[in-house]
Protein backbone atom coordinates (compact mmCIF):
# COMPACT_ATOMS: atom_id res chain seq x y z
CA UNK A 1 0.00 0.00 0.00
CA UNK A 2 1.83 3.15 -1.04
CA UNK A 3 0.68 6.81 -0.17
CA UNK A 4 2.39 9.54 -2.12
CA UNK A 5 4.25 12.24 -0.87
CA UNK A 6 1.12 14.93 -0.37
CA UNK A 7 -0.78 12.23 1.95
CA UNK A 8 2.43 11.50 4.03
CA UNK A 9 3.34 15.38 4.45
CA UNK A 10 -0.71 15.98 5.42
CA UNK A 11 -0.56 13.51 8.69
CA UNK A 12 2.99 15.36 9.34
CA UNK A 13 1.34 18.58 9.15
CA UNK A 14 -1.57 17.42 11.76
CA UNK A 15 0.50 15.58 14.52
CA UNK A 16 2.69 17.96 14.47
CA UNK A 17 0.93 20.54 15.66
CA UNK A 18 -0.35 20.89 19.15
CA UNK A 19 -3.92 19.90 18.43
CA UNK A 20 -3.51 16.71 16.00
CA UNK A 21 -7.37 16.55 15.43
CA UNK A 22 -7.99 20.11 14.44
CA UNK A 23 -9.67 20.41 10.67
CA UNK A 24 -7.48 21.77 8.11
CA UNK A 25 -8.38 25.13 6.92
CA UNK A 26 -7.50 24.41 3.56
CA UNK A 27 -6.40 21.53 1.73
CA UNK A 28 -5.29 21.25 -1.38
CA UNK A 29 -3.49 17.86 -3.12
CA UNK A 30 -1.39 19.32 -5.87
CA UNK A 31 2.50 19.23 -5.43
CA UNK A 32 2.72 22.83 -4.74
CA UNK A 33 0.12 24.09 -3.05
CA UNK A 34 0.32 24.96 0.85
CA UNK A 35 -1.32 23.53 3.78
CA UNK A 36 -1.96 26.20 5.96
CA UNK A 37 -3.59 26.19 9.34
CA UNK A 38 -5.13 28.86 11.13
CA UNK A 39 -5.14 28.17 14.76
CA UNK A 40 -5.62 30.85 17.68
CA UNK A 41 -2.17 30.62 18.83
CA UNK A 42 -0.30 30.48 15.62
CA UNK A 43 0.12 29.45 11.90
CA UNK A 44 1.00 26.34 10.45
CA UNK A 45 2.61 26.45 6.86
CA UNK A 46 3.86 23.96 5.44
CA UNK A 47 5.43 23.36 1.63
CA UNK A 48 4.85 20.12 -0.28
CA UNK A 49 7.22 20.54 -2.63
CA UNK A 50 10.59 19.17 -0.13
CA UNK A 51 10.24 16.98 3.42
CA UNK A 52 13.26 19.70 4.25
CA UNK A 53 10.76 22.97 4.00
CA UNK A 54 9.10 21.93 7.10
CA UNK A 55 9.03 25.00 9.23
CA UNK A 56 6.73 24.57 12.15
CA UNK A 57 6.40 28.61 13.88
CA UNK A 58 4.40 28.08 17.06
CA UNK A 59 5.29 29.32 20.45
CA UNK A 60 5.75 26.94 23.45
CA UNK A 61 2.40 25.75 25.17
CA UNK A 62 1.57 27.21 28.26
CA UNK A 63 3.13 25.41 31.36
CA UNK A 64 0.05 24.54 33.74
CA UNK A 65 2.63 23.07 36.66
CA UNK A 66 1.80 24.82 39.69
CA UNK A 67 4.79 26.34 41.97
CA UNK A 68 5.41 25.75 44.93
CA UNK A 69 4.40 29.90 45.95
CA UNK A 70 1.54 30.01 43.82
CA UNK A 71 -0.65 27.58 46.24
CA UNK A 72 -1.40 29.93 49.23
CA UNK A 73 -1.81 27.59 52.30
CA UNK A 74 -3.33 30.12 55.03
CA UNK A 75 -6.22 31.37 54.75
CA UNK A 76 -6.91 34.77 53.70
CA UNK A 77 -7.22 37.70 56.52
CA UNK A 78 -10.03 39.39 54.42
CA UNK A 79 -12.27 35.82 55.31
CA UNK A 80 -12.24 36.18 59.26
CA UNK A 81 -15.79 34.98 59.78
CA UNK A 82 -15.72 32.32 62.32
CA UNK A 83 -18.46 29.28 61.04
CA UNK A 84 -21.81 28.72 63.11
CA UNK A 85 -20.79 25.68 64.39
CA UNK A 86 -17.62 26.51 66.31
CA UNK A 87 -19.30 29.65 67.29
CA UNK A 88 -22.20 27.51 69.15
CA UNK A 89 -19.23 24.70 70.33
CA UNK A 90 -17.92 27.66 72.22
CA UNK A 91 -20.80 28.95 73.46
CA UNK A 92 -21.72 25.09 74.25
CA UNK A 93 -18.65 25.02 76.51
CA UNK A 94 -18.83 28.43 78.02
CA UNK A 95 -22.57 27.36 79.74
CA UNK A 96 -21.70 24.47 80.71
CA UNK A 97 -17.98 25.76 83.04
CA UNK A 98 -20.51 28.09 84.30
CA UNK A 99 -23.55 25.39 85.36
CA UNK A 100 -21.17 22.54 86.30
CA UNK A 101 -21.44 21.55 90.03
CA UNK A 102 -17.53 20.40 90.22
CA UNK A 103 -14.27 20.99 87.84
CA UNK A 104 -15.04 17.40 87.17
CA UNK A 105 -18.37 17.35 86.37
CA UNK A 106 -19.92 16.15 83.24
CA UNK A 107 -23.44 14.74 83.96
CA UNK A 108 -25.04 16.80 86.33
CA UNK A 109 -28.67 18.06 85.38
CA UNK A 110 -27.36 21.64 85.42
CA UNK A 111 -24.48 20.85 83.03
CA UNK A 112 -26.37 19.08 80.62
CA UNK A 113 -29.34 21.02 80.84
CA UNK A 114 -26.68 24.29 79.69
CA UNK A 115 -25.10 22.36 76.63
CA UNK A 116 -29.09 21.81 75.48
CA UNK A 117 -30.02 24.64 76.07
CA UNK A 118 -27.71 26.51 73.86
CA UNK A 119 -27.90 24.00 71.23
CA UNK A 120 -32.13 24.44 71.75
CA UNK A 121 -31.30 28.25 70.88
CA UNK A 122 -28.92 27.09 67.71
CA UNK A 123 -31.23 25.09 65.98
CA UNK A 124 -34.46 27.39 66.74
CA UNK A 125 -32.68 30.59 64.87
CA UNK A 126 -31.65 27.48 61.79
CA UNK A 127 -34.96 26.56 61.64
CA UNK A 128 -36.38 30.36 61.51
CA UNK A 129 -34.09 30.40 58.32
CA UNK A 130 -35.31 27.21 57.14
CA UNK A 131 -38.44 25.93 57.98
CA UNK A 132 -38.83 23.11 55.34
CA UNK A 133 -35.58 21.64 57.26
CA UNK A 134 -38.00 18.67 59.01
CA UNK A 135 -35.54 16.37 59.91
CA UNK A 136 -33.66 19.17 62.36
CA UNK A 137 -37.10 19.92 63.77
CA UNK A 138 -37.81 16.58 64.67
CA UNK A 139 -34.46 16.60 66.05
CA UNK A 140 -34.80 19.69 67.79
CA UNK A 141 -38.29 18.12 69.28
CA UNK A 142 -36.27 15.66 70.80
CA UNK A 143 -33.91 17.43 72.50
CA UNK A 144 -36.56 19.94 74.01
CA UNK A 145 -38.48 16.90 75.31
CA UNK A 146 -35.11 15.48 77.02
CA UNK A 147 -34.15 18.57 77.98
CA UNK A 148 -37.97 18.59 79.89
CA UNK A 149 -37.52 15.33 81.26
CA UNK A 150 -34.32 16.45 82.83
CA UNK A 151 -35.97 19.44 84.61
CA UNK A 152 -38.38 17.24 85.58
CA UNK A 153 -35.92 15.34 87.48
CA UNK A 154 -34.41 18.09 88.63
CA UNK A 155 -37.50 19.41 90.31
CA UNK A 156 -37.84 16.36 92.22
CA UNK A 157 -34.54 16.04 93.24
CA UNK A 158 -34.12 19.53 94.81
CA UNK A 159 -36.54 22.48 93.83
CA UNK A 160 -34.09 25.49 94.41
CA UNK A 161 -31.46 23.97 92.18
CA UNK A 162 -34.18 23.55 89.73
CA UNK A 163 -36.01 27.36 90.33
CA UNK A 164 -32.19 28.81 89.76
CA UNK A 165 -31.38 27.30 86.65
CA UNK A 166 -34.67 27.79 84.92
CA UNK A 167 -34.61 31.73 86.43
CA UNK A 168 -31.09 31.90 84.75
CA UNK A 169 -31.42 30.35 81.52
CA UNK A 170 -34.62 31.86 80.69
CA UNK A 171 -36.42 28.65 80.51
CA UNK A 172 -40.21 28.08 80.36
CA UNK A 173 -40.58 24.66 82.08
CA UNK A 174 -44.49 24.03 83.73
CA UNK A 175 -42.80 22.58 86.34
CA UNK A 176 -44.31 19.12 87.15
CA UNK A 177 -47.32 18.31 89.34
CA UNK A 178 -48.61 15.57 91.74
CA UNK A 179 -49.90 12.50 89.84
CA UNK A 180 -53.75 12.36 90.91
CA UNK A 181 -55.51 9.24 90.93
CA UNK A 182 -58.79 8.07 89.69
CA UNK A 183 -60.97 8.89 92.52
CA UNK A 184 -59.29 12.58 92.98
CA UNK A 185 -59.27 12.95 89.00
CA UNK A 186 -62.46 12.02 87.92
CA UNK A 187 -64.20 12.25 91.68
CA UNK A 188 -65.80 15.39 91.22
CA UNK A 189 -68.14 14.20 87.77
CA UNK A 190 -71.21 12.48 88.29
CA UNK A 191 -71.12 8.34 88.44
CA UNK A 192 -71.91 6.70 85.20
CA UNK A 193 -75.26 4.56 85.68
CA UNK A 194 -75.11 1.23 85.11
CA UNK A 195 -76.01 0.08 81.19
CA UNK A 196 -79.35 -1.85 81.57
CA UNK A 197 -79.46 -5.16 78.53
CA UNK A 198 -82.10 -6.56 77.58
CA UNK A 199 -80.91 -9.61 77.21
CA UNK A 200 -78.67 -9.62 79.97
CA UNK A 201 -80.01 -11.86 82.72
CA UNK A 202 -79.41 -10.35 86.37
Amino acid sequence: MAFTKTVLLGVLATLSASNAFAPLAQSNYKQSSVIQQKQGFGKLCLAMDDVEDLVVAEPAPEDFIVNVGDIDDEPSSDDDTVPGWQMLNERIAEARAKYRRADNDTGSPEFQVAGMTERIGYLTEHLKLHPKDFSTRRGLVALVNKRRRLLNFLFKEDVERYRSVVTSMGIRHKAPGKVLGKEQMYGRFPQQKPKQYANKEI
